[in-house]
């Protein structure tokens, strides 16, 4: 009879393999990013969220990109000093505002969206076939949802 734990996944070795794939796929989109667009990943990711959302506030993006609102804040002020944002009082909550994206912001987010769809397209479309992309992105689904509900038990 086989033992459980001869056939189990090695957790520690999921872990790592998935840190270190996901440092190595920042670097390079970062790097072509940079590279393109004089644009750094941690502030194209916000620009993705402001476009998205409508009335987008410090704390959307926060939220959505699950990091602090301190972070995020002094996030939005890079983004602001560049011109690539602006932000306009809440008329609906005077204690935050509402950020929006310049045209120049715009601009380059379009432009910088076709640079991140080709290197992700390289670094995972090309490289995984589709069913088992589909996969990988359900089983990411999952673990962001436990995580985003275990977080909230904390």
């Amino acid at each position: 009879m086989e033992c459980w734990c001869e056939v189990m996944t090695d957790l520690d070795t999921v872990f790592t393999d998935l840190v270190r794939y996901q440092i190595g796929l920042w670097n390079a989109v970062d790097a072509r990013l940079r590279a393109d667009h004089d644009l750094q990943l941690s502030h194209f990711e916000p620009l993705q969220v402001i476009a998205r959302r409508g009335g987008c506030r410090v704390f959307d993006i926060a939220e959505e990109m699950v990091i602090s609102v301190g972070g995020t804040s002094k996030l939005v002020d890079r983004l602001e000093a560049t011109g690539r944002v602006r932000r306009t009082a809440n008329p609906i909550d005077r204690r935050s505002s509402i950020i929006e994206l310049t045209p120049a912001g715009r601009r380059l987010l379009d432009q910088a969206t076709v640079t991140y769809e080709d290197e992700l397209e390289v670094r995972l479309g090309s490289v995984i076939p589709a069913a088992e992309l589909d996969q990988l992105a359900s089983t990411l689904a999952t673990l962001r949802a436990v995580t985003a509900k275990v977080g909230s038990d904390v």
